[in-house]
């Protein structure tokens, strides 16, 4: 989400796609959202826009926003020349904000959801972006206490960019079963592996897996519709799991639940990297991808929901089931 300026859609896509086509491929920045803790209670603790306070004037100033709830904070690489850069900067995005979490005397969190503390007792930031999602979404904003790990890969070319992200639609229940982090959610165990993207994906609208689009004109038809009719005021307000980035030259993998480990973090963050590389790549060599319908990557994404890694998944191809542990193993070794 985030602050963005109001240009009118024509400006927006127009920008958007003039960034695509002089963008560099495989540039990379990671936003990872971690929640603020009690540290007597290691219940939910709105306490945001003190540790933005405290950010004044330190590098990692810039990098710090507000996601949403005043329980939860945001830190981002930035754009990163390589993966290995952009992994050096989660640690040390992980150590500025720590540094600043301990000043407070606050906690972080770092799970898809928390396991117990009522989305009732959450504040919204005020914002003027959050306050336009607050009275356009209400109830489905309010429960939305979750925390992800979302990935930006740069890519070249408008079409070359929608036709990645119509390709990486294929591999989101693979990403969503390796990174699930969230079981524990409102004082249960849920029975689910990632609560958070039964709460977060399943209410939003325009959330989850998108349909694929062939080219940019495809693509640009669509966002103008939706701005046409109403249905959207700005760009921000396409949650898809993998999306077109309209305001940087990205291809954004956002489907994760948030990470405790940074090695796992850092892991997760280089397999979806590697995933839009690698599909580039196929777009460039005239490689035949398949763009499955919705309704068939749903029932994956169903899978890794509920079971995780324990479960099974549906290769796509064949009609075959097998060990999700198998499905990701072979999504690896492509």
């Amino acid at each position: 989400m985030g602050e963005e300026q109001k240009l009118p859609v024509d400006q927006q896509l127009a920008s958007a796609r003039e960034q695509l086509e002089s963008g560099r491929d495989f540039t990379v920045a990671v936003e990872e959202e971690f929640a603020l803790l009690d540290p007597d209670t290691l219940s939910l603790d709105n306490r945001f826009e003190e540790l933005q306070a405290l950010a004044a004037g330190r590098e990692v100033e810039s990098h710090l926003v507000g996601e949403l709830i005043a329980s939860e904070a945001e830190v981002r690489t930035g754009r990163s020349e390589s993966f290995g850069e952009a992994a050096a900067k989660m640690g040390l995005r992980r150590e500025q904000l720590s540094a600043l979490a301990d000043e407070l005397g606050v906690l972080l969190g770092a799970s898809g959801t928390h396991p117990w503390s009522p989305w009732q007792a959450q504040r919204i930031i005020d914002t003027p972006h959050y306050r336009r999602n607050d009275e356009l979404l209400r109830y489905v904003v309010w429960r939305n206490n979750t925390f992800g790990q979302h990935v930006h890969v740069g890519i070249r070319g408008a079409d070359r960019a929608v036709k990645v992200a119509s390709a990486m639609r294929n591999f989101l229940p693979e990403l969503l079963a390796l990174s699930a982090s969230s079981p524990f959610i409102e004082g249960v165990n849920s029975g689910l592996h990632s609560a958070r993207t039964q709460i977060f994906t399943r209410t939003f609208p325009r959330c989850g897996v998108p349909d694929a689009f062939a080219d940019w004109r495809e693509y640009e038809r669509f966002i103008r519709f939706l701005f046409r009719t109403g249905s959207v005021t700005e760009h921000t307000q396409l949650w898809w799991s993998v999306r077109v980035h309209l305001a940087f030259p990205t291809v954004e993998v956002r489907i994760a639940d948030a990470q405790p480990d940074l090695g796992e973090a850092r892991s997760l963050a280089a397999l979806a990297f590697s995933l839009v590389a690698r599909c580039a790549r196929a777009v460039d060599e005239g490689e035949s991808l398949v763009w499955h319908p919705h309704r068939m990557i749903e029932e994956n994404v169903w899978r890794a929901i509920r079971w995780g890694l324990s479960g099974e998944m549906i290769d796509l191809k064949t009609g075959e089931v097998r060990s999700t542990r198998a499905a990701v193993e072979e999504l690896v070794e492509w």
